[in-house]
């Protein structure tokens, strides 16, 4: 069994597929208070997961946004989503970064 098969990652810039895969994890997606400018509707891009990083002290800095906002900024920012489907063990993972495409 190749365990770098089970924990791979994938990147996409697809908003069904990353709406999809968030969501499945409930996850929400979010924006880091006071770093929007310019009347922009989000600022620094995060996703928040029930009792994941941010549920310690950042908890308050981050703001949930309608999806539209955040692929507004994602597609402005010509990011793009890399996401892990699970982890080595075979569990689910919520392990995800955003980077440049």
């Amino acid at each position: 069994m190749d365990m770098n098969q089970s924990s791979e990652t994938r990147t996409t810039t697809d908003h069904d597929e990353i709406r999809r895969w968030v969501e499945e994890h409930d996850g929400r997606p979010v924006t880091v208070r006071g770093t929007a400018s310019g009347g922009e509707a989000a600022g620094v891009l995060r996703i928040d997961f029930p009792g994941g990083a941010s549920s310690g002290g950042e908890d308050d800095r981050l703001v949930p946004v309608e999806w539209d906002e955040w692929f507004a900024k994602f597609d402005e920012e010509n990011l793009a989503f890399l996401y892990q489907e699970r982890r080595a063990d075979g569990g689910d993972s919520t392990f995800h970064r955003l980077v440049s495409r």
